[in-house]
């Protein structure tokens, strides 16, 4: 098992989920790590880029929208089976500019809150996305071989 405690990322990343009038704006990924499944928009964070302007920048990139209202709300510890390791930053945002329109990257997926495709997501989702959408801030431990969840934990922080 993973010591967390000593445990270091081989990349840094980040998700941004922009939930409005009772929907969550999602992504069916087109390309890259992830490809096929439905997430928000984010992905890794560049040199000297912080997590909030590497979230920012990838949303405009994958849907020609610029979030507005962005709070960070969780932080994703993820190890890989096969040695990958993955730090994900998680933001929400409550309103946008533009209008999103499927890129190279993504195709856009408005989603009423209460018919979240779960089945089409990374298994890690389900355990923290409803905390995300109920405004909670946490923080989550996820160990996969390939695509399958072997162990969670997912700590609701009081900050």
């Amino acid at each position: 098992m993973t010591d967390w405690a000593t445990w270091q990322p081989r990349v840094c990343a980040n998700l941004l989920f922009i939930v409005r009038d009772n929907r969550i704006l999602l992504i069916r990924k087109k390309r890259g790590f992830g490809a096929g499944k439905i997430n928000g928009p984010g992905g890794k964070v560049d040199p000297g880029e912080t997590p909030l302007q590497s979230a920012l920048r990838e949303t405009f990139e994958e849907l020609g929208i610029k979030p507005l209202g962005v709070e960070e709300r969780g932080a994703l510890h993820f190890q890989f089976r096969d040695g990958f390791s993955l730090y994900c930053t998680v933001f929400l945002a409550s309103d946008f500019e533009g209008e999103p329109h499927e890129t190279d990257e993504a195709v856009p997926l408005w989603t009423p809150l209460d018919a979240i495709p779960y089945d089409e997501m990374w298994a890690d989702d389900r355990h923290w996305l409803p905390l995300l959408i109920s405004g909670a801030h946490f923080t989550g431990y996820f160990q996969f071989d390939g695509e399958q969840l072997l162990s969670r934990k997912v700590i609701v922080r009081q900050d």
